[in-house]
């Protein structure tokens, strides 16, 4: 194991609760995608070389990602946001639709697709983290200091609300709690959520009196997710992959499950191996497996909290606060809408469920992460070998 630690520098809990869950993503992506193979053809074996790609693709990702230096991230930041920005904007004209929702972009030549949005969640943590730092001083200002990090995140959520607004307000809550933490007056934040909040009821009341103009497509879906939800015994059969999620949930019992690939209301619950996951798991690996889960989760939580904090450049800190919120809320909502409490939403587990793009970011940012710890780790040893060098020398 210390073999190959010598390659893989950083937290090595970070990277075994990674790997961990990677290898297990393969077991259960297999396993899942029973209704997928009903839906779309082909056998389990395609869907899970596909995973295996990604998977690789991932780890390759990450392993250079964590090798370079912390400092490009801070450097590249603007270009990123650009990047992530024209990405969205070309997804609004050439996109390829998937369940609905016009978010992938087809890879040419390979045929693999690419979600736009888990690109620009990145890009936008790592810019926002740059403007907090670099407008520390003036962000009471608003033309100057509140503005400029404001604007960037009213774009990028703003891209992202029309096919997708689980994740532009998870997005949109990460990037208010950085603020928080960067010392952003409590009065321009409360100002910003009242603006956001003001202008989503403005264009909904918009795309209500004049529907042609198509401002919101997914509209009637978020709406009559949230019915469902609320209302009980009149949408039982409307909203049944809810029902089956929590019935999956049930039959899992409280110890080890119906057993891998044992499963039976997999097949009858849509997004079994990505929205609907935690609900697939439990059925097959029990209760007691989703505690390990969700204390890997933390874990892994922790761990980045912690590179972050013990990192003397406020950056680094803003980003790994970020990027841990954002992998914690995105598992956290899957696991509220499999249990009921949470609307049906698109929102999978990281490093878990089936889908190329969200790995591969996911694993972008984990190697974010470990740049950071690596650079400390490199930090200390040189202060170590000094001080050994100064004993030495008395």
């Amino acid at each position: 194991m210390d073999n190959v630690f010598q390659y893989l520098k950083g937290d090595r809990v970070i990277w075994v609760i990674t790997l961990l869950l990677m290898m297990f993503s393969l077991v259960t992506v297999y396993s899942f995608v029973p209704i997928l193979v009903k839906v779309e053809g082909g056998t389990p074996f395609k869907y899970l070389f596909k995973h295996l790609i990604y998977v690789a693709i991932g780890l390759g990702v990450m392993f250079w990602t964590h090798r370079k230096d912390a400092r490009y991230v801070s450097l590249l930041s603007k270009f990123g946001f650009y990047l992530a920005v024209a990405i969205l904007i070309f997804t609004l004209f050439f996109t390829t639709g998937v369940n609905q929702a016009n978010r992938w972009v087809k890879i040419p030549f390979v045929g693999l697709t690419f979600q736009a949005s888990d690109f620009a969640r990145l890009a936008l943590i790592v810019y926002v983290s740059k403007l907090l730092v670099k407008k520390k001083d003036i962000l009471a200002n608003w033309r100057e200091g509140f503005l400029p990090v404001v604007l960037p995140i009213i774009i990028v959520c703003g891209l992202i609300v029309k096919d997708n607004f689980s994740t532009a307000g998870i997005l949109f809550a990460v990037s208010l709690a950085l603020m928080f933490l960067g010392r952003v007056p409590f009065t321009r934040i409360a100002a910003l959520i009242g603006g956001g909040v003001l202008a989503l009821t403005m264009i909904i009341l918009v795309h209500k009196a004049a529907p042609e103009l198509n401002l919101l497509p997914r509209y009637q879906t978020w709406e009559n997710r949230f019915l469902n939800h609320v209302e009980d015994k009149e949408n039982v059969i409307e909203n049944a992959q809810v029902a089956n999620a929590q019935l999956a949930i049930y039959e899992g019992g409280p110890l080890l499950g119906r057993g891998p690939g044992k499963g039976k209301l997999k097949g009858f619950i849509p997004e079994a191996y990505a929205d609907f996951y935690f609900a697939s798991f439990v059925e097959e690996f029990g209760l007691m497996s989703a505690v390990v889960l969700i204390l890997l989760y933390m874990i892994l939580l922790y761990r980045i909290m912690r590179i972050g904090l013990n990192s003397k450049d406020i950056f680094e800190t803003y980003v790994c606060v970020g990027i841990g919120m954002l992998i914690l809320s995105q598992a956290t909502v899957n696991m509220l809408v499999c249990t009921g409490i949470f609307p049906v939403t698109g929102q999978n587990m990281p490093l878990l469920a089936m889908g190329g793009s969200a790995m591969m970011m996911t694993c972008a940012s984990l190697g974010i992460v470990q740049s950071i710890a690596r650079k400390q780790e490199t930090t200390k040893s040189k202060t170590v070998d000094n001080a050994e060098r100064v004993l030495v020398s008395e």
